[in-house]
């Protein structure tokens, strides 16, 4: 089956991505493939190597949880939509890539939970325009005057991903 595979972090643009990603989904007859990518950031913690499994399903718990309800929210607005969770330990923008290389397209928000906040393009979506192997859209959190909480998310596209 065709998919549409979109990357959830918890975020606003996280959200406003899953939102585009089932409607385009929708739009194709597509299954959706939710995927929420964890990683423990060990060199936060200042023990290098000495994070142990506890902390893993720990985060795997709360991936979890995450995508139950973001398959709810979907199939509550597309009840005849294909929906798949994958909550997958790993860097988020590898993972999703890894993950959509057979897919029509990935979508991510433009920006989620890291640090640089004065970027237009967050890590991740950065990573995934430029090392998908498919289309790429990034949804924006910001309506075209700069303020945040947009109702329709301004989308940006990044090419082909390398397909011939």
């Amino acid at each position: 089956m065709r998919t549409v595979v979109v990357g959830i972090d918890g975020s606003e643009g996280g959200s406003l991505a899953l939102s585009r990603a089932a409607e385009e989904a929708d739009l194709r007859g597509d299954e959706l493939v939710i995927v929420n990518a964890w990683h423990i950031p060990v060199d936060t913690y200042g023990f290098a190597g000495v994070a142990d499994a506890r902390y893993g399903d720990i985060f795997a718990g709360e991936s979890d949880k995450m995508l139950g309800e973001a398959r709810d929210e979907v199939r509550a607005a597309h009840p005849d939509l294909a929906v798949r969770t994958i909550s997958a330990g790993g860097p988020p923008g590898s993972t999703l890539t890894h993950l959509a290389l057979d897919a029509d397209v990935l979508v991510v928000g433009s920006r989620g939970r890291g640090g640089l906040g004065a970027a237009l393009l967050g890590s991740v979506s950065t990573y995934c325009v430029h090392h998908a192997h498919c289309p790429v859209l990034v949804v924006s959190d910001r309506r075209p005057s700069g303020r945040r909480g947009a109702s329709h998310a301004p989308v940006q596209s990044a090419g082909d991903g390398g397909r011939p």
